[in-house]
């Protein structure tokens, strides 16, 4: 079984006399992809902002990886692994993509791996930030081809599905422990959604985990381990995102009719 690795209960947020969040339950586990779905005011992006910081709760605890991290700073907790692909991309559209790649990996540091030389024994041996981030940049440029071939061009020059592609790849950059997404697919066409999505799962395979919040129900259900679905600030239902999207009356009642 997974360990797990972000743990949050009675999770309790408020805006002012607004009570966004009203003491919810959630698990991530390792290597998977957990969604929270929801529709808009449900209190899906104030749990987000509550894991990386950026909204302090009013009552209840987050755990990260067996540490307390409630209401610690956002650049602390994107030090510890946290690391998120905002709502609206938030490129920084005056750099060239890679440039905007190259900002993810800001906190990179060298590092000691040990590999197996030709007798079988151990063999240590440091790895310099520079060739860590040129290994890492690699890799998003495997998930993300079309990034390889416009790393030469201005970020604001790309199409919308290509620019949450690099908002996505500029988050790999930090090699994060846990990958949240926020609302990836907004304001893309049908086809990219789903190349998206694809993309999403290959990552996901790699090894990474993913917590994500999305409006889109059905493509989320397609790819993720397990769901919750937020109602008002409560979790209305959770499960397997397999027996979910078999659950037609289910999904129908709470995330509305496939379209």
């Amino acid at each position: 079984m997974s360990e797990t690795i972000l743990r949050i209960r009675d999770l309790v947020i408020d805006y002012g006399i607004i009570r966004a969040v009203k003491g919810i339950n959630l698990d991530v586990k390792k290597g998977t992809i957990v969604a929270i779905l929801g529709a808009n005011g449900a209190g899906k992006t104030t749990t987000i902002k509550a894991i990386n910081g950026l909204v302090r709760p009013t009552s209840g605890q987050i755990s990260f990886d067996g540490a307390d991290i409630t209401g610690k700073a956002p650049f602390r907790l994107a030090g510890r692994g946290i690391i998120q692909s905002p709502e609206g991309r938030m490129i920084l559209r005056g750099l060239t993509v890679e440039e905007n790649l190259l900002v993810g990996a800001y906190s990179l540091k060298s590092e000691t791996v040990t590999t197996v030389g030709e007798d079988g024994a151990p063999v240590k041996r440091r790895v310099s930030v520079r060739r860590r981030r040129r290994e890492i940049l690699d890799e998003v440029y495997e998930y993300f081809p079309v990034l390889r071939e416009r790393r030469k061009q201005q970020a604001s020059t790309l199409s919308g599905g290509e620019q949450q592609m690099l908002a996505i790849g500029r988050a790999l950059m930090s090699r994060p422990k846990l990958l949240l997404l926020d609302e990836p697919s907004l304001g893309l066409a049908p086809l990219i959604v789903q190349e998206i999505f694809r993309i999403i799962q290959k990552i996901k395979e790699s090894g990474n985990t993913i917590l994500m919040v999305e409006q889109n129900a059905y493509q989320t259900l397609k790819i993720a381990d397990y769901v919750y679905v937020l109602e008002l600030g409560k979790v209305k239902t959770e499960g397997a995102a397999e027996a979910m999207l078999s659950d037609t009356q289910l999904v129908e009642a709470y995330l509305g009719k496939q379209k």
